[in-house]
């Protein structure tokens, strides 16, 4: 029993890497076309478990075709969400090696930078102020990015 149990769960697990067969309509050659105007569909680097096998257009979720009209604002965002990440990584590994001055931050006080997340509220706090600061500071960016995109087109 559990062999069966075993095969079926790497048969459901196999079964989320094919590709679907949903019909492609009219919308989904215009949206296409419409991605081939936008930086980043000049591609094809390969992709080894995309449908496609390259990164042209890689969309595997179909937001591209359930949404057309957000795809600008897709691509601000993963852009704006990478760069985050990227610096979240470097504010990870850097505290290791160097500390702001001041008691509550030095080495003693903080072995490991893991431990600074409950060690120090009111720091993240302030944290996650300023992050909420500068992303209201984009609303009015994203507000007027569709129409950007169209004069950029014009």
């Amino acid at each position: 029993m559990k062999s069966v149990a075993i095969l079926a769960a790497l048969f459901g697990s196999a079964t989320a890497f094919v590709p679907s067969q949903v019909s492609r309509t009219a919308a989904s050659t215009s949206v296409k076309a419409s991605l081939a105007d936008m930086v980043g569909a000049e591609g094809p680097e390969p992709i080894p478990f995309a449908p496609s096998k390259t990164s042209k257009n890689f969309d595997p979720v179909g937001f591209a075709e359930r949404s057309p009209e957000w795809l600008p604002w897709y691509r601000e965002a993963e852009l704006k969400h990478g760069r985050a990440a990227m610096l979240a990584t470097v504010g990870f590994v850097v505290p290791e090696f160097i500390r702001v001055p001041g008691e509550q931050f030095s080495f003693e006080a903080i072995p490991k930078v893991i431990d600074a997340h409950d060690a120090l509220p009111e720091s993240m706090i302030q944290i996650f102020g300023w992050i909420s600061f500068l992303e209201a500071c984009t609303f009015p960016a994203m507000a007027g990015l569709g129409e950007a995109d169209a004069a950029c087109r014009a």
